[in-house]
């Protein structure tokens, strides 16, 4: 089980703090550090010192890390224009040598956008569509070929299609919970599905539909990496466990029930059962970026248990 750190930075964090979690990330022997595209704080709170935009703050970590892997879930496609983000993610690929993966999905939060000036159309999955064949299509077009593309929201013409990522292919992942449209965009184009904030349930059902449309789209099931995004909330005692989720205003009870809360070996068992559906990598929502000793309990008392 691959275990890797996911970060909410909107609820309040600068560079230097973000940094300061990729780094122990990376020295505690996690697989990676995701984070969140987002421009306004969720929930009460004022956010400060305000929005950290993903794609900028994971060049300058693929500069100042070395091992672990880097992205987002998810990029909002209403964020950047398909040939725009094509061409930050190869370079942000480039500069970490090869370690990013991008989480793409259709945008929802209709304020942050009305705050920024950002539109948001109506049309939001079918543009997620078209952007997901245009991104997947640029970095696949052979160098010094170009690439067209006629679509009903983007059109692209003889496009040089540069630069490429470091690698043949960024790994797409696709998430969500719905239930026809979704799977049959990860079946079409995804490296990996991830469902956010799942039970155990939910996840199962929506693995099999992903599977079920992978195999309907000629594709392996077995080709796709199954994984979840969930809170974590853990501690050495109940006192502890008490401690850090009032640190982010939630109830022990709560977390238990839709999240990974309570001791390390109540995690670990938790986590198992994830496992047992399919699951092979868990996003640790890490909500509170200034408790790195959160991260070391992880490391030593949750991660060395699941081998």
């Amino acid at each position: 089980m691959d275990l890797r750190i996911f970060t909410e930075p909107q609820q309040g964090a600068d560079y230097d703090t973000l940094l300061a979690v990729a780094k122990a990330t990376e020295d505690l022997g996690f697989d990676a550090f995701f984070r969140s595209d987002h421009y306004v704080r969720m929930g009460s709170g004022d956010g400060l010192p305000g929005p950290t935009d993903a794609w900028i703050t994971l060049a300058g970590l693929a500069r100042e890390t070395k091992r672990i892997r880097l992205g987002t879930l998810m990029t909002a496609a209403t964020f950047r224009l398909p040939g725009v983000l094509a061409i930050q993610v190869a370079q942000v690929d480039r500069m970490s040598g090869g370690r990013v993966e991008l989480g793409l999905g259709a945008g929802w939060f209709e304020e942050e956008h009305k705050a920024y000036g950002i539109p948001f159309p109506e049309e939001k999955f079918a543009r997620l569509e078209e952007q997901l064949e245009i991104i997947t299509g640029l970095w696949g077009t052979e160098t010094g070929r170009t690439f067209s593309y006629d679509g009903t929201f983007y059109q692209l013409t003889d496009s040089p299609a540069l630069p490429k990522p470091a690698r043949a292919k960024v790994p797409v992942l696709i998430g969500g919970h719905g239930a026809k449209r979704t799977p049959r965009l990860a079946a079409r184009y995804a490296d990996e599905f991830n469902i956010p904030f799942a039970s155990l349930e939910d996840s199962e059902r929506q693995f099999g539909r992903v599977r079920a449309a992978a195999e309907a789209a000629g594709r392996r099931a077995d080709d796709l990496v199954y994984s979840n995004a969930l809170v974590v909330c853990v501690g050495k005692d109940d006192t502890e466990v008490a401690r850090r989720a009032a640190a982010i205003g939630r109830e022990v009870e709560e977390l238990k029930a839709n999240g990974l809360a309570g001791s390390p070996g109540e995690v670990v068992d938790k986590i198992g059962r994830y496992g047992a559906l399919g699951s092979s990598r868990i996003y640790l929502q890490v909500l509170d970026l200034d408790d790195l000793d959160h991260l070391e309990l992880i490391s030593s008392q949750v991660m060395s248990q699941l081998g």
